[in-house]
């Protein structure tokens, strides 16, 4: 069985690399506009499935993924400039917030989905950090404005949970879902 990936992130196709041996990527054209009163968890896993779903073909999986850091009950998204960037970075400084990753499988008419929820906790960030930071290009295109995998794990004191899920794609859940789905992985 094929294996389609439905994200354009390069960061999940590294992960998925390690435990599936080849497979196609395409990157779907999905709203990812949040619906009124919609919870955290059901929109990751909304977006998730349908990506998935729109990537699925004849004789072939897909997998599709969604991220989204929660603070305080609210999504934060992608920064849409640098002042959204900055607020985002003002909010989470100090402060413990969730990172939700949902992952969805599709084959034929069936899907499974999977959530990975991680505690995130920075440190507080002075204005200079922040602002050293938007300079780069790391804020932009990420939920929440930053990247755990980039220079931003530097103003992270803690995580609590799957930090590939923090990344875009958590190994373990998506090793499982693939696993149920019957797709067969790579080992080592």
């Amino acid at each position: 069985m094929r294996l389609t990936l439905a994200s354009s992130s390069p960061r999940r196709r590294e992960l998925l690399a390690m435990l599936v041996n080849d497979f196609d990527v395409w990157s779907p054209d999905i709203d990812e506009t949040p619906k009124s009163g919609e919870a955290p968890e059901h929109y990751v896993s909304r977006l998730a499935t349908e990506k998935a779903n729109a990537a699925v073909r004849s004789l072939t999986m897909s997998l599709g993924a969604d991220t989204t850091v929660v603070h305080a009950g609210q999504i934060l998204g992608k920064p849409v400039d640098i002042e959204d960037a900055r607020d985002l970075l003002n909010r989470l400084s100090g402060e413990s917030h969730s990172v939700l990753t949902a992952i969805a499988a599709a084959y034929g008419t069936a899907v499974q989905v999977r959530l990975s929820s991680t505690r995130v906790t920075f440190a507080e960030l002075s204005e200079e950090t922040i602002e050293a930071y938007l300079r780069t290009d790391e804020p932009w295109d990420k939920a929440g404005g930053y990247a755990i995998q980039g220079y931003a794990g530097a103003f992270i004191e803690r995580i609590e949970g799957s930090y590939s899920g923090v990344v875009g794609l958590p190994l373990c859940e998506t090793r499982c879902l693939l696993e149920d789905m019957g797709l067969i992985l790579k080992h080592g």
